[in-house]
């Protein structure tokens, strides 16, 4: 997603809760004759325009909340994904912390110790609910800190008709298979860009993992450590520069081709294959494109595991809200109202619950292939407070791998995480 993507689960007794909150016990006044506590929660928008605006759907989510919990009140404020990060660090200093945040990362506000553990402001069942590949990327050394929102995994999209008038009747499964339908592509069916790939500063770390994962890589080993010059990684970006960008199978500098650029090339008809999230199947259908979704190709055949995303909640312990955050959670993660809000953007679900209803119910076929993938997905090291500075690092400078030399390139990136990871 633009930013990522990338929602939650059971409901306990709301009468019980509201009881709870009212109580104050264990972190945070409750209501009183001066009336019921206000928190505050903070949330990423993922509309794109005034009547999709997230907006609409936690005010409509409040409104309950508050009908069955007088004595407490939220104020809610949306913001879009540019400014989000900006702002909530400004309020951080400035002493005005929220007590929720909803965006895409939250292990930076671990390292400074701002967060309540899940088991604070969740009920057992919520917080058991989760898919378990998702909680545990809520973790940081051990404890989930991140309670996951929404979730995304990337899978593999081919335009048909581009494909049948190359000829070619499967989509593929390795990387050679890619290369040889490419290089039909560009025979065939000029002005079309074979494979997309963007490696530009926008998600150059989702892309790349997706190949090196292809390749046995990866960013980091079991034991968390970076390893992104790995021999396994550098053979991943020596083989896009030999087989994809050098023959002009795909664009003619990766390095500064965004996602988005990719994604819109596709659901015009520009591009024939690429490796997509959901999101694109509402914009293929938008642009009429008959597209095909398949695991995506790895080296020697397609991947068992793809990458992973998810966008998370918070919740902050300045304020002492915490029974009035956790009665709000475990309304908000209630299978209606998290279906909801993933239905609405086509996101994906991250507890269990919701994930079985949605693959159950026939209503979200296209969504299949990646129901699939999801319990198996690999996540960036989200649980590691060095890694949004590792990140940033991989999305300026990774994509020139593929023009220069990948052993320096990656090289120099593993020197600068080292550094981000001894400074953490």
């Amino acid at each position: 997603m633009q930013k990522k993507m990338l929602n939650l689960a059971a409901l306990c007794s709301i009468g019980a809760l509201a009881l709870t909150a009212c109580g104050g016990s264990g972190g945070g006044s409750g209501g009183s004759a001066s009336g019921p506590v206000t928190i505050k929660l903070v949330a990423a928008d993922y509309g794109d325009k005034a009547s999709n605006s997230s907006t609409v759907y936690w005010n409509d989510l409040v409104k309950a909340f508050e009908a069955s919990n007088p004595n407490i009140k939220v104020d809610v404020q949306v913001v879009n994904w540019n400014d989000i990060d900006k702002q909530v660090t400004t309020m951080i200093q400035s002493g005005n912390v929220p007590d929720v945040l909803q965006t895409g990362g939250y292990a930076d506000k671990v390292a400074d110790d701002l967060l309540y553990e899940a088991s604070d402001v969740l009920s057992i069942s919520t917080q058991a609910s989760f898919i378990d590949t998702f909680a545990q990327a809520g973790q940081v050394k051990g404890v989930q800190y991140g309670i996951p929102f929404v979730s995304s995994a990337r899978a593999f999209f081919y335009n048909k008709a581009i494909f049948a008038k190359a000829g070619i009747s499967v989509p593929p499964k390795t990387w050679d298979d890619v290369k040889a339908d490419a290089a039909l592509i560009k025979a065939k069916v000029p002005g079309v860009t074979p494979y997309a790939l963007p490696l530009g500063p926008e998600e150059a770390q989702g892309e790349s993992m997706i190949w090196e994962l292809g390749n046995g890589g990866g960013v980091t080993d079991s034991a968390g450590e970076y390893t992104l010059s790995s021999q396994a990684n550098v053979d991943t970006f020596s083989w896009l520069k030999t087989n994809l960008v050098d023959p002009g199978l795909t664009y003619a500098n990766p390095a500064t081709t965004d996602r988005k650029t990719a994604f819109a090339d596709f659901a015009a008809g520009k591009a024939a294959m690429l490796n997509g999230h959901p999101s694109l199947i509402q914009m293929s259908n938008d642009g009429k494109v008959e597209y095909g979704v398949a695991p995506i190709p790895g080296r020697t055949g397609a991947l068992k595991s793809t990458l992973g995303v998810a966008d998370w909640t918070m919740a902050f312990k300045k304020n002492g809200h915490k029974d009035q955050i956790r009665a709000f959670l475990d309304f908000a993660y209630n299978k209606e109202n998290t279906e909801k809000f993933d239905e609405t953007y086509n996101l994906m679900p991250v507890t269990q619950d919701a994930l079985a209803d949605m693959t159950s119910s026939g209503k979200h076929k296209d969504l299949e292939p990646f129901f699939a993938l999801l319990p198996a997905a690999s996540f960036y090291p989200l649980g590691d407070t060095s890694w949004d500075a590792v990140s940033a690092q991989i999305k300026q400078s990774i994509g020139t791998a593929v023009r220069g030399n990948p052993a320096k390139v990656l090289g120099d990136l593993q020197k600068k995480a080292q550094d981000a990871a001894a400074d953490k």
